[in-house]
């Protein structure tokens, strides 16, 4: 039986789910399987390049990212469950966004090269080791299975000039920390 993958509601900051740490997946189940149709389809219809578990909701150790379709448009999700690094090196800044953070930008500095184990939709164990911006979404998606977000990690002046926007985003959310103002 084929199944339609379901757009899912991304959870917006002031959500307590964002700042939870997941729950590791302890096995791959139809369950499982079809909700990472559903993420997946959510990332590319909310054009994003990844998207973890906890910003539709869920607090599991998940998330799926695609960093070059932004670029080439050509699908190709990689699908991450328990990740772990392995190894981190280097640094590097650049201006990232979430769309449960919706229109803040802001600089966040970064290690430059990881490398990161996780089991992908079939539950092999896979070793990817990336650098530039696919280093970047892999940190910034991995935050959010820790209950962190990307303006945590930005600097206290820049907090200062942005605690408005925030203001204004946690108060635009529904009792399940949904945008109530979603197209």
């Amino acid at each position: 039986m084929n199944r339609k993958a379901k757009l899912l509601d991304i959870h917006i900051y002031g959500d307590k789910v964002l700042r939870e740490k997941a729950k590791p997946v302890e096995s791959l189940t139809q369950e499982i399987k079809d909700f990472i149709d559903d993420l997946t389809y959510t990332m590319y219809e909310r054009d994003g390049v990844g998207l973890a578990a906890p910003q539709v909701g869920v607090s599991l150790r998940i998330f799926v990212c695609d960093p070059e379709w932004s670029k080439t448009e050509k699908k190709n999700p990689l699908v991450l469950i328990n990740p772990k690094f392995m190894d981190m090196e280097g640094d590097t800044t650049y201006e990232e966004g979430c769309l449960s953070i919706p229109g803040i930008y802001e600089k966040v500095k970064r290690y430059s090269k990881v490398k990161i184990s996780a089991y992908n939709e079939n539950w092999e164990e896979k070793i990817y080791e990336a650098d530039d911006l696919f280093s970047i979404v892999l940190q910034h998606e991995n935050d959010h299975l820790d209950g962190i977000l990307f303006t945590d990690k930005i600097p206290q002046l820049r907090k200062l000039i942005i605690k408005k926007q925030l203001k204004l985003i946690e108060s635009s959310t529904d009792e399940n920390g949904t945008n109530i103002k979603n197209d």
